[in-house]
């Protein structure tokens, strides 16, 4: 009866003391959650605060963003300078072209880059170290404006649709990252049991590495169409033909416009055309308020749609084994 007294207090003791311990993790787990829900609130705020401002401050008095008084809240709301700009008739010309350009650039990358980060990724590709070279030493030692243009014109790509989309679809890092991809996620034994099933090297890439590969396809799908979305100096030299500027040129030809209306506004005390009318109405930092709206909004509406394989698409490589 001792013994079995002894054991029973021994239990309680343990249990008191686990309790205890159980209580001061759940107090400083408490504590931590704190810190750390206050960094994140913190991050969020600093992130998110520059694209609140500029949407407030793109239908605020444009005098009020200028002078500064523009901070949480809108003053003056008008929609002046979203007006302005959609009655620029080039604009929805500049929407067409980049829609296309991002829809078919998008496209001519992931048909250029997903095969040859497979190919590479494949061990008994022959010449497999050569190839990697290959698409490596570009990507550190690049030929220059110049070698480019002249290569861009010898094959009749200036002032084309093409030349926004063909001469630049090759991207060496999409190839590295669809090569780990593919390394760590299409094993060989994969593809000798389709072998055994009697599926060719096209029938194992279309049938069974390409629907396993949705989170990587995603992730270089969004990367350039966001990059196609983006592109400004590729139109500034390669395409001097009005018809296909994309919206990233003329918003930035229509912002230089404004600020040079603006600055004869100010240098003439007031007194000039009404070709100065845009200048007097809206200042060139509403305008680039509203401008940066334009452009970034849908971006922000296609983001979600890939956000799941973006995060995917990220960590590739990150996580060996």
């Amino acid at each position: 009866y001792i013994g079995i007294g002894e054991a029973k207090n021994n239990r309680v003791k343990q249990k008191d003391s686990i309790n205890k311990i159980s209580k001061k993790n759940t107090r400083e787990d408490w504590i931590f959650d704190i810190i750390l829900y206050t960094i994140g609130v913190l991050l969020i705020i600093i992130t998110l605060y520059p694209m609140y401002f500029i949407v407030i401050a793109s239908f605020s008095d444009p005098a009020a963003v200028s002078n500064g008084q523009i901070m949480f809240l809108p003053k003056g709301v008008n929609f002046k300078g979203y007006k302005q700009l959609a009655s620029y008739a080039k604009l929805w010309t500049g929407y067409r072209n980049t829609i296309a350009y991002v829809i078919m650039g998008t496209l001519v990358t992931l048909v250029v880059n997903i095969p040859a980060s497979y190919a590479l990724s494949r061990k008994h590709l022959y010449g497999r170290r050569f190839f990697t070279a290959f698409y490596l030493i570009p990507m550190f030692f690049t030929g220059g404006l110049i070698p480019t243009y002249l290569a861009v014109q010898r094959f009749h790509l200036l002032d084309t649709f093409w030349v926004m989309v063909v001469p630049f679809s090759v991207v060496t890092y999409y190839i590295i990252v669809g090569r780990t991809f593919f390394n760590n996620s299409i094993p060989e034994d994969l593809w000798e049991a389709a072998q055994l099933d009697g599926c060719g090297y096209l029938g194992f890439f279309f049938k069974i590495v390409l629907p396993l590969s949705k989170a990587v396809i995603a992730v270089i799908a969004l990367w350039a169409a966001v990059g196609q979305w983006n592109s400004f100096q590729d139109t500034l030299i390669y395409i001097t033909d009005q018809k296909l500027y994309s919206l990233q040129y003329l918003l930035y030809t229509y912002l230089n416009q404004a600020s040079s209306l603006a600055t004869m506004v100010q240098q003439s005390g007031g007194n000039v055309s009404a070709v100065a009318n845009l200048a007097t109405q809206q200042t060139p930092t509403s305008i680039r308020m509203t401008i940066s709206v334009i452009v970034v909004l849908p971006i922000l509406f296609v983001y979600p749609i890939f956000q799941k394989s973006f995060v995917k698409g990220i960590m590739i490589g990150s996580v060996k084994g």
